[in-house]
């Protein structure tokens, strides 16, 4: 089965007698009352519920309805539900900081918003009223004076879909925001379903889904690459899915021990989180054969954990780099041998391999003048894509400003080398002065096993700031001091913990804010020109 409209997506697969069981590691947050145990039927009756009680809020084919709440997968149920009802869903991170979240609202000026009265609340603190910039707001988990209660609104008749052309707006994400406010990214049916869903549905050999797997993704599920990844793994029908939304390893052991994933999606930086599982006795991660993950690099220590606590005689690690706008552009395999201590460099995690064959063309140009540079040069990286989104809400200008005819400006920085594959160095805005912040922070992690992450902060005339991340918010100096020989200089280390480090809802450190909180300095030494 190939999906096509998100609208009934739950209702054909349950057609087709889909038998895929659905296990939550708590409830939805639209349905707490109906446990952690799904099958694909019952999510479908879901969805139709949902679309009647957002339909009976107001909600009318045309419209903007935003969603803003707590991780979980339901924001792609909720997003399904839209998308029935003809409305345009738009799914924005709760995790996002208040004044991002009104902004955004402003140039969403949606005609529906169903949030939680906990989000309400905590951007009321913060000064920002997100009522203020739509029509009707629906609660989740209550009502407040000026809105409606989800509960309020059950028992409606279920509207029948609405289609829509597959070149109109079916959905709207933002990006993950590391280096200021979120764009929002709009996809239509056709970039996003048809060409990168539907791509994800073949049953390669080794890499694709089997009916007897068993799923995991631990996302960010306000993105669009969860809306991408719904589409094809309820088509591609496995034996179980098991939806994770925490990052506590203590909390998931017990779920994913009842039924061990065979494939595991997660954000980098929950893979950084769970990887002490690794290292248990009988770790659930033993029945794994791929890893995928996308968003960011994940350092050669966290794959090496991974791919040895298996007990797969040769499992994968799949890395996939895109962006929102464009989905992926290139996929790397990582294996055993490659991540293994005393690897060449060129098995880094910062190879990103080669373009996505058939569907992904790439280029590396000069950053002054745009001119095609031979193989081997560092310059920026422009990609060609057929899956590439139709435009940002409220930013017609800054869209236009990252086309160059049929190419688009990724914005990062990094160098083509002869076999086709692609290096990245750096976030232009985040470069470092004349060598890589993100290959220094690679080496400091494998040097540093204790580092769960490591952070440079480059500005103009001086030395980085690496920002250490530990356990406990410690580092042993002369351990320090050992690391970075032979590295670019480097001011001296603060060391943090994990949870005192600014993030976006993909985990990704939001490296503009912790170098204004840690430097009272903006300035990098990129122009920024293409964030």
């Amino acid at each position: 089965m190939k999906p096509h409209d998100m609208g009934v997506l739950f209702d054909e697969c349950a057609e087709r007698g889909h038998d895929t069981v659905i296990r939550l590691d708590r409830p939805f947050d639209i349905a707490p009352e109906s446990g952690t145990a799904h099958s694909v039927a019952g999510l479908a009756a879901l969805v139709q519920d949902m679309a009647s009680r957002l339909a009976a809020a107001g909600a009318r084919p045309g419209d903007r309805v935003a969603i803003v709440k707590d991780n979980h997968w339901d924001y792609d149920l909720l997003a399904c539900a839209a998308v029935r009802i003809g409305a345009l869903p738009a799914q924005l991170s709760g995790d996002l900081p208040a004044d991002a979240l009104g902004l955004l609202l402003e140039r969403l000026r949606p005609a529906l918003l169903v949030t939680s009265s906990g989000l309400l609340e905590r951007c009321r603190t913060e000064g920002i009223d997100l009522l203020s910039a739509t029509g009707v707001c629906v609660l989740l988990d209550g009502e407040l004076p000026g809105t409606l209660a989800l509960e309020a609104l059950q028992g409606r008749p279920v509207p029948a879909p609405r289609r829509r052309h597959d070149d109109e707006p079916l959905i709207i994400n933002h990006t993950s925001g590391t280096t200021g406010v979120p764009k929002l990214v709009v996809h239509s049916t056709r970039t996003i379903i048809g060409k990168l869903a539907r791509f994800e549905t073949v049953r390669y050999p080794k890499i694709g889904v089997r009916r007897g797997d068993t799923l995991l993704n631990a996302s960010a599920f306000s993105h669009g690459r969860t809306f991408c990844w719904t589409a094809s793994a309820l088509c591609l029908a496995p034996r179980r899915i098991t939806l994770v939304t925490g990052q506590d390893p203590d909390a998931v052991d017990p779920l994913l021990r009842e039924a061990p994933p065979t494939i595991v999606e997660a954000l980098p930086a929950t893979f950084v989180r769970f990887r002490p599982l690794t290292a248990r006795l009988d770790t659930p991660f033993r029945d794994v054969r791929l890893y995928i993950s996308t968003y960011d690099a994940v350092h050669p220590p966290t794959l090496r954990a991974y791919l040895q606590a298996s007990r797969v005689r040769a499992p994968l690690w799949m890395q996939g780099w895109g962006q929102t706008e464009t989905g992926p552009l290139t996929f790397r395999f990582h294996t055993r041998r490659a991540v293994a201590d005393g690897a060449p460099a060129g098995a880094g995690a910062r190879n990103l391999g080669r373009p996505v064959p058939f569907k992904t063309r790439l280029r590396v140009v000069d950053a002054d003048t745009l001119a095609p540079l031979p193989r081997g040069r560092e310059g920026l990286v422009l990609v060609r894509t057929a899956a590439r989104g139709l435009a940002y809400v409220g930013e017609d200008g800054r869209w236009a400003a990252k086309q160059h005819g049929t190419w688009w400006n990724t914005g990062d920085l990094g160098v083509r080398h002869r076999d086709g594959s692609v290096r990245l160095l750096d976030r232009e805005v985040d470069r470092g002065h004349r060598f890589s912040c993100l290959a220094t922070e690679d080496a400091v992690e494998d040097r540093l096993p204790e580092v769960l992450e490591c952070v440079l902060l480059a500005a103009p005339g001086e030395p980085p700031l690496p920002v250490v991340v530990t356990a406990d918010g410690t580092l042993d100096p002369a351990r320090w001091a050992e690391a970075v020989v032979g590295l670019p200089a480097l001011r001296p280390p603060t060391v943090l913990t994990w949870d005192e480090i600014p993030r976006t809802g993909t985990g990704k450190v939001r490296r503009g804010a912790l170098r204004r909180r840690l430097t009272g300095r903006a300035d990098t030494c990129g122009s920024g020109r293409w964030t």
